[in-house]
């Protein structure tokens, strides 16, 4: 990789319209408490560390290079000269020291990524470039640069490497079941970090429709004629609300194989954060700096973190969680509870019938407090 320092790459060039530049900002002004709580525990996770290591020497980086040079188009001012400016200008607008090589990989599957261990590459695909405008596209690129402050570009490659590496050793069961654990905790993480890089592209693009809007495109393709941003909303509501703890479960397990959150629930995330506090903060030029980071204090991002997931849990609407907040609240009836989030699931086996029959087991509580409610 070249060494470009700013003014070899043309830092000096503003954008295109008067955007605040976050001088000095440390990645820990936009990430996510649940970015910054699933890296710890992914790297608390046994063995690990061990693969780790072991990774960072033989991954086959200086060939991942070579591939994209050989096999892709390079951005720079006489290719897709418009995205090196957007990528130069992103750079600025977060102060990162050195320009990333960026390319363009022919992929009709709208994709970006920010990968390497030793020097982040991003990688956009020419599915992408068609899809987005140019403000949508900004703030794609602020994502990556935001994903190459903060260092995720280590843990993203090797989440590649071992996902492919999973799928070569399926047919040694123990081998695999070893693998596919790290693989999972890494992509628990991975998904939370892609909340985090929402982040940095909203403060790169400083447009909080134009993040919206490629974010629809995403989800639903070039036909934002036919789509609303109040409506795609309401669907991360629906989906986060509705369904009882069957539901829940399906999420989860849904949720469990991908690299990325769902596309409705990047939109409600990104947007209860541009109408916080914090990012106005931030816009207002108060944020922590990258010569402060030496001295952040664990104790304080646990604590932070810590409170996140007590706050989501508590007002999070899922009915999973909803039976969370009542076992630590002790709430009463927890087996009628689920008997009824579960909508009678395995209805006819031994004590799982109605919750109002106060003849089955475990339902004579419900029962009365159904007949105390008809009574009022």
């Amino acid at each position: 990789m070249p060494d470009d320092s700013h003014e070899q790459n043309g830092h000096e060039n503003v954008p295109s319209r008067q955007r605040r530049r976050f001088e000095g900002i440390s990645s820990r002004a936009y990430e996510h408490p649940a970015d910054r709580s699933a890296l710890v525990a992914l790297r608390k996770l046994s063995g690990f560390d061990t693969v780790f290591k072991a990774l960072s020497g033989l991954l086959p980086e200086r060939s991942l290079r070579l591939l994209f040079l050989s096999d892709s188009v390079r951005v720079s001012d006489q290719q897709f000269a418009h995205l090196n400016t957007m990528l130069r200008d992103a750079c600025y607008i977060l102060d990162l020291e050195k320009v990333p090589p960026m390319y363009v990989n022919q992929d009709p599957q709208p994709n970006a990524m920010c990968i390497g261990l030793d020097e982040p590459i991003i990688v956009v695909t020419t599915g992408l470039v068609e899809l987005l405008d140019e403000e949508e596209m900004r703030a794609v690129i602020g994502h990556e640069v935001g994903h190459a402050l903060s260092g995720h570009s280590v843990y993203r490659t090797i989440l590649l490497f071992l996902t492919s590496l999973a799928l070569k050793i399926a047919w040694i069961p123990l081998g695999n079941l070893a693998i596919m654990a790290i693989v999972t905790a890494l992509r628990e993480w991975f998904r939370k970090s892609e909340l985090s890089a929402d982040r940095a592209g909203l403060l790169v693009g400083q447009d909080v429709q134009a993040s919206m809007r490629g974010l629809m495109k995403i989800a639903g393709g070039n036909h934002l004629h036919e789509m609303n941003v109040d409506a795609f909303l309401a669907q991360a509501e629906e989906y986060e609300a509705g369904g009882d703890l069957r539901d829940s479960v399906l999420k989860i397990l849904n949720v469990l194989p991908r690299s990325h959150p769902f596309t409705t629930v990047r939109a409600a995330e990104l947007k209860k954060w541009a109408e916080s506090r914090d990012f106005q903060r931030i816009m207002d030029g108060h944020y922590p700096r990258r010569s402060q980071d030496k001295d952040t204090s664990v104790t304080d991002t646990f604590r932070e973190s810590a409170t996140h997931y007590t706050s989501s849990v508590k007002n999070s609407k899922d009915p999973l969680m909803k039976l969370v907040t009542d076992i630590a609240g002790g709430a009463g009836d927890l087996g009628g509870r689920v008997r009824r989030g579960f909508g009678g699931f395995g209805n006819g086996s031994s004590g799982s019938g109605t919750d109002t029959d106060p003849e089955q087991g475990g339902g004579t509580d419900t029962a009365q407090e159904d007949r105390r409610r008809d009574d009022e």
